[in-house]
């Protein structure tokens, strides 16, 4: 049996959370895209080392047997494990706010963007994509800050998990796809009865705004940042 066989099996026979597991299913809840998936089933491609392990750990196998078949060998109780990975995610430029605006639901387009590279201590689960800042609404001069051409790494946050209970707002800042644009913001409060949010910008000359979560196509927590070097 084949990488794609063993592969084809989890998805036809496993269930996560109680659901079937489809490609896309797939490609929603891991760093691996549908497109990905559906080469490795229908052209026997093998997966890099860091798809390879999502796909493992969303399946809850190792990757010797999804790989090879083989269960891997205990190591020795004093072995010291790896915990920095170098990964790359879709990086969304600012060019390209709009964009992303049309294109954030479509895997091809996801697929189509360049990479940035993060430094991770582990595996990441879920749908994460990476932004570059645009504008200076989140620079207020504190060490707090979100400057022009600062890069940030995000996960999204399901939606229904935004639309049905309140967002843990106090613990993360956010990057919220909206009708107007990409909005790098921190979510002041959150009033799930009326559907609306509200954004504050850590630059005192914006104001607060509320936003209709009709109006919001994606929100993601910013769960790391990164400023180029400068000499």
């Amino acid at each position: 049996m084949e990488f794609k066989d063993r592969l084809q099996e989890l998805i036809d026979y496993k269930r996560i959370n109680g659901k079937k597991v489809t490609p896309y299913a797939i490609g929603r809840d891991t760093i691996v895209s549908k497109t990905s998936v559906l080469d490795y089933l229908n052209k026997g491609s093998m997966p890099s080392p860091d798809r390879a392990k999502a796909l493992a750990d969303y399946f809850d196998v190792s990757v010797e047997w999804l790989l090879y078949g083989e269960e891997p060998e205990k190591e020795e109780s004093n072995a010291v494990p790896s915990i920095v990975e170098f990964m790359e995610f879709p990086l969304v430029r600012q060019c390209a706010y709009a964009g992303y605006l049309s294109g954030y639901a479509d895997n091809d387009y996801v697929e189509s963007l360049p990479t940035a590279t993060f430094v991770v201590d582990h595996i990441p689960h879920g749908n994460y994509i990476s932004f570059d800042v645009k504008g200076d609404s989140m620079d207020d001069g504190t060490d707090e800050s979100y400057k022009e051409g600062d890069r940030v790494l995000c996960r999204e946050v399901q939606m229904h998990l935004w639309a049905e209970s309140k967002l843990h707002f106090k613990d993360w800042d956010f990057v919220i796809v909206h009708k107007e644009g990409v909005l790098i913001k921190r979510i002041v409060d959150h009033d799930v009865e009326n559907r609306t949010i509200t954004i504050h910008s850590l630059n005192p000359v914006y104001p607060d705004r509320v936003l209709s979560l009709c109006d919001v196509r994606q929100i993601l927590n910013v769960v790391q940042q990164m400023r180029p070097r400068k000499r």
